[in-house]
């Protein structure tokens, strides 16, 4: 009789050893054939695959002064599976001067994938970056005594003025974000963060290239692995040269000290930007080397936000300017002609609404309105147009072509400027009323934006982008701060014309009221003898003193240069932005400034305005 015990036994042990063997088999495979770990151990004995970094671009101001260049460095590179522990910790850190503290927690950092996710122990890792000439001569000359560590020649960034921060930005080293959403970058690399640098890396960056050196059994370096056959060689970045003329921006951030703010201004020919100036701002040259991690934290607690570009971050109520779209829009409508006459009683007064303004001639038209900055004009001008059942059946309709109007003219949108955080700014529609107020309101409840009040905001690009519109007499280019890249073509959407719904001889009637403010109006603080200035005074108001705005263009008829100047709670726009924006047409225009002007421009350099909490 068969024993099905014993032979259940004999099946079950059998199992088990095949079940050994197999995993034995499938292990072998693992690593012999699905794992590299053993051919990276191997060509890490045999090979060093040393990057070689290229220059980064440097970067010009439209005049050819250079703004931005490289300066070399040293980083100190670590290859774990060399160091393995046999390294005189003392020696080492004294040939660097850190402590050793320092050394155990940063090889611990390294080791942490959490911090480090391209963490390997066969590649280089950064261990000490961004040294000096004086400490690398020191440490090179025991680099033989530590075994797995290496010195990678490199190049940082250098700031060549103190001016322009939140255009140029800066280059920091690379997190673990850039390095997920790009694999040219590993741990160590660099990046441009803000500004120009941030948006332009891929041309500024350029490219790596490798060189493979031979290494003994002892690790020791041979030489170039087959004489260099299969090295590549980095390709240098791409310069960049800016629109911005130098002497106008530092003229622009002298002339903003003490004061919250900004100053755009544009070639509107071009579009190309000419000076982008942000207050508070701050030197790009103490964001360079290894102190830039501190300075950086110092930056972004300061309440007086110094790191945000208030130039195209900013959004603010454009006040007076904002008068321009609507005229521009009621003479398109038809709403209006150039001899349309309105009152104006120190303001609009309608059905017990009443809209303040200051004294002048009353009744008055198109032109002494622009002048004069009429409140009660531009009032009566949008309440007929909300109104008006013959041309719009109802006032969302005409709300909608007003809004339609303002986005045409730049507004409402970001304009695609190049460079990173641009905000867009608001400009009603519709139905944004129709929820805030369920569909009961008509042109009276929203009639502050007709001077713009209420709603609408804009940013000091979008200002100045409106004032280089109307220099063109209806047409812009998209804003640019990058004049050219080189070898490239500047970007299509930078060539282009971008027409208003608002007519020709619209623009034309405006700039005669531009015309007319500076001969006898708000701005003739900003006349000129030898050149035609065109001007528009804001006066923006808000819940302590009013914000000063200006924008303005010169020549009259062959405009090279379109301004906004905002200083919030620089009260009335005469007080500040119109003698700003003046002493910067005049620096752009003629050269130099004049001696009298640069005696005016000392005076306003030397004017703080007292901000207290609210304002931070």
């Amino acid at each position: 009789m068969k024993d099905y015990e014993l032979e259940n036994r004999r099946m079950v042990i059998g199992g088990v050893a095949i079940a050994i063997v197999a995993l034995y088999i499938i292990r072998l495979f693992t690593l012999q054939i699905m794992s590299d770990d053993y051919k990276k151990n191997a060509d890490s004995n045999a090979f060093l695959k040393k990057i070689e970094y290229p220059s980064r671009g440097a970067i010009y101001d439209r005049n050819g002064k250079l703004m931005v260049y490289n300066q070399p460095s040293y980083d100190i590179m670590v290859v774990m599976n060399e160091e393995s522990g046999r390294l005189d910790t003392t020696d080492f850190c004294n040939s660097l001067g850190i402590t050793k503290e320092f050394f155990i927690q940063r090889m611990k950092d390294i080791k942490d994938r959490s911090k480090n996710p391209g963490y390997s122990r066969f590649t280089q890792q950064m261990f000490m970056n961004q040294l000096s000439d004086k400490e690398f001569s020191l440490f090179q000359e025991k680099i033989f005594r530590f075994p797995g560590f290496y010195v990678q020649k490199r190049s940082i960034r250098q700031y060549q003025y103190g001016y322009a921060a939140h255009v140029l930005g800066d280059v920091g080293e690379v997190s673990p974000a850039d390095i997920e959403e790009d694999n040219y970058y590993q741990p160590g690399d660099y990046i441009g963060k803000l500004g120009v640098e941030r948006y332009y890396e891929k041309q500024l960056r350029g490219v790596k290239g490798i060189q493979i050196l031979l290494r003994d059994a002892h690790g020791r370096i041979q030489g170039s692995y087959q004489n260099g056959k299969l090295d590549q060689k980095p390709l240098p970045g791409k310069d960049l040269t800016l629109g911005m003329d130098l002497n106008l921006q530092a003229l622009g951030e002298r002339l903003m000290q003490g004061k919250i703010g900004a100053i755009v201004a544009i070639e509107p020919s071009t579009g190309e930007v000419l000076c982008m100036v942000s207050s508070p701002t701050y030197d790009p040259r103490i964001l360079v080397g290894r102190h830039r991690s501190k300075n950086t934290v110092s930056l972004t607690r300061n309440v007086w936000k110094p790191l945000l570009n208030r130039s195209i971050m900013g959004q603010y109520p454009p006040g007076s300017t904002f008068k321009t779209t609507q005229a521009l829009t009621y003479l398109t409508e038809g709403i209006i002609t150039p001899h349309t006459m309105f009152p104006c009683h120190h303001g609009f007064y309608y059905k017990g609404l009443h809209v303040g303004c200051h004294g002048h001639a009353s009744p008055l038209d198109l032109t002494d309105a622009i002048s004069t900055s009429c409140n009660s004009y531009f009032c009566w001008g949008l309440y007929h147009m909300m109104s008006d059942r013959r041309k719009y059946k109802n006032v969302q309709q005409a709300m909608d072509l007003w809004r339609d109007y303002m986005v045409s003219m730049g507004l409402g949108y970001k304009l695609g400027i190049d460079l990173p955080g641009e905000k867009r700014g608001l400009i009603p529609n519709a139905s944004f009323y129709d929820r805030a107020y369920r569909g009961s309101w008509n042109g009276l409840t929203v009639i502050s934006i007709a001077i713009g009040q209420g709603e609408v905001n804009l940013t000091p690009l979008q200002i100045a982008n409106l004032c280089s519109t109307i220099a063109n007499r209806g047409y812009y280019y998209i804003p640019h701060v990058v004049r050219k890249v080189q070898g490239d073509p500047l970007a299509p959407e930078y060539m282009r014309k971008h027409y208003t719904k608002a007519s020709h001889w619209a623009y034309e009637a405006v700039v005669a009221g531009m015309r007319s403010s500076v001969i006898k109006g708000s701005c003739k603080a900003a006349n000129r003898a030898d050149y035609l200035v065109c001007g528009k005074t804001g006066t923006a108001q808000n819940r302590g003193q009013d914000h000063s705005v200006f924008m303005g263009f010169a020549p009259m008829n062959k405009p090279k240069i379109a301004i906004a100047v905002y200083v919030e709670n620089g009260g009335f726009g005469a007080d500040y932005g119109v003698p700003i924006g003046a002493l910067m047409m005049e620096q752009y225009i003629t050269g130099k400034l004049s001696p009298s002007s640069e005696k005016r421009a000392t005076e306003f350099q030397n004017r703080r305005i007292a901000y207290g909490s609210k304002n931070r």
